[in-house]
């Protein structure tokens, strides 16, 4: 007979034997990870407009649709950069989106999918979380931080998208410990050196994190003034900080090319024409995309880059 030691250890092994890594904690850090991030704000470590557009949509409550919820499961899926092409002025401008942009809601749907198969065939049951993330990952021994503030694991670097849950799975073991920071990141200082907007500094760990290029891209807003146009290379986010660190160098190359734009194209976006307006076949290169951006902002950001 199967004890519910051995379910979870199956569980956690099946994770790990589809390439993903994953680790599970006990309920009852919910409000570990709830003070984790007020108590930064309540500090004023947290930019307000930043911490109410970013952080204040995590819900800390066990889920009401699983109301015996005895666990949270975390899960890094490995993930790749993804390459876009935009023809413009008889040349081919190559653009990057993040991993952490890269099918965001297909590969987390997909994730959870085969999650909750896997823990329904063991009698449990599995339900998505709004939780913070990457908080949950350094505490619970699945990631480390960089000195960027990023989640590394290992054998992925920061190439990675995590996939959170709840679950009636009971957890055997209790990993939950104090953020780790990277061993390379007490001598290297090569991300704080080719950060743009000088967000990563020596005298905290903790990002000024409202001016951290990757924010500003994803806001709907005008660029500040004091941001120059030659600091845009990725459609939406950033990667200098991951590029140029080593952690990642197994993964740099790691690309998915994923659509190419004609001139014309590349044309109507920089003139923002409504995603209603532009021809069928644009509208599904842009849905295939699949990244949960409003589209005027990727207009805005191509328009900065490409300009």
């Amino acid at each position: 007979m199967k004890t519910k030691k051995d379910r979870s250890q199956k569980l956690l092994n099946k994770i790990n034997e589809s390439g993903w890594n994953g680790v599970s904690v006990p309920i009852s850090h919910l409000n570990d990870l709830r003070d984790a991030i007020l108590k930064r704000y309540e500090q004023g470590f947290l930019d307000k407009d930043f911490y109410k557009d970013q952080l204040s949509f995590f819900s800390f409550k066990s889920p009401s649709d699983l109301p015996d919820a005895k666990s949270i499961i975390i899960a890094a899926v490995p993930t790749p950069q993804m390459r876009v092409i935009f023809h413009w002025k008889g040349k081919p401008v190559q653009v990057t989106i993040p991993p952490t942009y890269v099918s965001y809601t297909p590969r987390t749907n997909n994730t959870l999918k085969v999650l909750t198969k896997w823990f329904n065939s063991e009698g449990y049951n599995l339900v998505k979380s709004k939780l913070p993330l990457k908080t949950l990952a350094v505490c619970s021994g699945l990631a480390k931080y960089g000195r960027n503030n990023i989640c590394y694991v290992p054998g992925m670097g920061s190439f990675l998208q995590l996939v959170g849950a709840f679950s009636d799975l009971p957890c055997d073991q209790d990993p939950w410990s104090e953020p780790q920071m990277l061993d390379r990141c007490t001598s290297c200082t090569a991300c704080l050196k080719h950060c743009p907007t000088r967000v990563i500094t020596k005298d905290r760990f903790l990002l000024h994190a409202e001016n951290c290029l990757t924010y500003i891209n994803e806001s709907k807003n005008d660029f500040p003034e004091w941001v120059n146009p030659s600091w845009h290379h990725c459609l939406i986010g950033c990667m200098r900080c991951q590029a140029i660190c080593p952690e990642n160098k197994p993964v740099i190359n790691w690309f998915e090319e994923r659509a190419e734009f004609s001139e014309e194209e590349t044309m109507l976006f920089i003139h923002k024409v409504p995603l209603d307006q532009l021809p069928a076949d644009t509208r599904v290169k842009i849905k295939n995309l699949q990244i949960n951006e409003d589209f005027r902002v990727l207009c805005r950001n191509l328009s900065m880059i490409i300009n």
